[in-house]
Order: structure tokens, then sequence, then C-alpha cells
């Protein structure tokens, strides 16, 4: 039998779609239930309950649950995204600032309570439900790989920076951003959360970058 997470119809199907508002009030149950009990512990009546609206509104716009998911998780990423790649897309500082303002950036995504919730649903129902991990990565990771991947690229050819593997790097650049703050919240360790310490990493990150791919390293 086809696993519901791979029977994902268009959010067109309705011949009277939501409002755009009723649409938000329904991520937003959505991101409720899911975060509380997680992907296969979700129901759509709960969804339903949580965002004040009838169960046929819902089925209206979403036909099932993993669409719904997918929606919320396509959402999330290009509100985030569109965050963290900004400063990139100006291009208006110099490489260093840049790197740490996208690492700042990135490290606060990446503890949101957001991020960790779906981070754990992932990681703890992916054995039953492979095809999450996959949306999500595409979704996410792939998204903000490909848009760092694209600008190295680009500095390469510039001449400012000296990068080989454009992906290698944007997959080290992101390794160095999860160092200490990123690993410790995931597993609920205490750590320095501040503003302070996540710009000190940030910092780390962007200079210790720069080392590898700088042209005056």
């Amino acid at each position: 039998m086809t696993s519901p997470v791979l029977s994902l119809a268009s959010s067109s199907r309705s011949t009277c779609p939501v409002s755009h508002a009723k649409r938000e009030q329904v991520l937003a149950g959505a991101e409720a239930v899911f975060l509380e009990c997680g992907y296969e512990g979700a129901s759509m009546s709960q969804i339903a309950a949580r965002a004040r609206v009838s169960k046929g509104t819902l089925y209206n716009h979403f036909e099932n649950k993993a669409e719904l998911f997918r929606a919320l998780v396509d959402k999330l990423a290009r509100e985030k995204l569109a965050a963290m790649f900004q400063p990139l897309s100006a291009g208006e500082e110099d490489c260093l600032t840049l790197l740490i303002r996208v690492a700042e950036e990135f490290i606060r995504v990446m503890i949101s309570p957001i991020a960790l919730g779906l981070y754990r649903i992932i990681v703890s129902e992916a054995p039953q439900f492979p095809e999450l991990s996959d949306m999500f990565w595409q979704k996410g990771p792939a998204c903000a790989r490909g848009f760092l991947t694209d600008w190295l690229r680009r500095q390469d050819e510039n001449r400012v920076l000296e990068v080989e593997d454009s992906v290698f790097a944007a997959d080290q650049f992101f390794a160095l951003c999860q160092a200490r703050i990123v690993h410790f919240r995931r597993l609920e360790l205490p750590v320095d959360c501040s503003d302070e310490a996540i710009g000190d990493l940030a910092r780390r990150t962007g200079r210790a970058f720069l080392k590898i791919y700088g042209r005056d390293r």
C-alpha cells in the first residue's frame, strides 16, 4: 500500500478554497498539534479542533495529514530561508561580514522551537515514515545548501574566494554553524544561547571558513 506521505495532492484541489487567513489559521493549528503529538500521533480531528475550523473546512483545503505536514514544512522553510539568505542577496557588505550574518541567522533558526520540534519529529519517525526525511531534506537543508552553493560559486568566479568544490564548502559552513550551540540544544543540554554566544560562534565560523577558502589566507 502506498504511504500517505507519498500521496500529496495539489493544494488547488478544492473548488471553493478557503481564504489565505483561514489557511494560515489551519497551519498554525497543525504546527501546534504536530509539535505536541508528533507526526503519527497527530490526527486531522485534533488539528481541526486546535485551528477552530470544521473538519469539512480542513479537508476542503488539505486532502490528508501528509499534505498538511508538507504544506507546513514548505511555509516554514520559505519564511526562514528568505530571512537567512537575505544578506547574500543584497551583497552590500564584505565577504566576512556576510558570512557572519548568515551564520547568526542560521543558528537562530536551528535553535528556534519550531525547527527543533520538526527535527525531532523527523528523526524519531523516519524509520516508519522515511518519506518524511526526504521531503524535509528537499524543502529545507537542500534548498539552503543550493543557495549557498550558488553564492560560493559566484565568489569563486569573481575571485573573492577560492572554492574548488562549492557543494562541499557549503556543507562545511553549515557544519561549523552547528557546533556547540545547535547540537546541545537538540539534546536539551545546557548551553549559552545568548545573543553574545551566538554572535561569537558566528564570528568564529566566518573566520574559520575564510581561513580555508579566502584568497588571502
